[in-house]
């Protein structure tokens, strides 16, 4: 199977997707949310970096169940290690000490993540959101990568979508087989580096362009087509 065949049979895949209307209009809900949660402030996006580190290797539903939970008390904010750490473990997530050690660290951020991140937008006078991300959108995933523990290229894509921004690739375990499934790359890396994870962004740029869909809509279609849900 050449390249081109293997992207027209993804893309017939999508487009077969997009027919159904619920499918359709729940990922036109989401992406109205992600752009609606650019315009929060600092602790509405340090929240949303909250629920990205927790999402890491464990499973989205439950985190969405923490986060309900968390508002309550405004675990993410308030709490202690020792606190938080039991908190998590008595909501069943897989990994309660070091996601507690990561939001903890992560706090230095919390009055100020949006701030630092869009602060490219606000010194360029730009008001357009497609042309910010477009012109710094790489500064702000390369900031979380460097200066926030326990975030990678893949959970700080994570949150920039869910924050907003369209244009980056969210490579996790159900994308990554998708793509290996239908051949467009020949295996599944065992590590994402810098490299590799652009190298495969870009694959995938690829299929979204001729789509005519952004990065943040072809993740969810995808993972709509391996797990059958649509969630954040």
């Amino acid at each position: 199977m050449n390249a081109n065949t293997s992207y027209l049979k993804i893309e017939v895949k999508i487009k077969d997707i997009q027919k159904d209307k619920v499918v359709l209009n729940t990922v036109k809900k989401r992406i109205n949310e992600f752009e609606e949660n650019f315009k929060g402030d600092n602790l509405l996006w340090f929240k949303e970096l909250c629920f990205c580190l927790l999402t890491a290797n464990f499973k989205a539903e439950t985190c969405i169940k923490i986060c309900e939970k968390e508002k309550k008390n405004d675990t993410f904010l308030n709490f202690s290690f020792a606190e938080l750490s039991r908190f998590l473990k008595e909501n069943n997530h897989r990994f309660p000490n070091t996601r507690a050690k990561f939001i903890v660290e992560a706090r230095k951020y919390k009055l100020n993540l949006k701030d630092i991140l869009t602060k490219a937008e606000n010194e360029n006078h730009l008001t357009s959101l497609g042309d910010f991300q477009n012109k710094f959108g790489n500064e702000a995933r390369e900031f979380l990568v460097k200066n926030i523990k326990g975030i990678g290229y893949k959970e700080a894509s994570h949150f920039l979508r869910n924050v907003g921004y369209k244009n980056f690739a969210i490579l996790d375990r159900h994308i990554l087989m998708t793509l290996y499934e239908n051949k467009i790359i020949s295996e599944i890396p065992k590590q994402l580096n810098k490299n590799t994870y652009i190298k495969i962004e870009n694959l995938m740029k690829i299929i979204g362009g001729d789509l005519k869909i952004s990065l943040a809509e072809l993740d969810l279609y995808l993972w709509y087509s391996k797990t059958g849900k649509i969630l954040k």
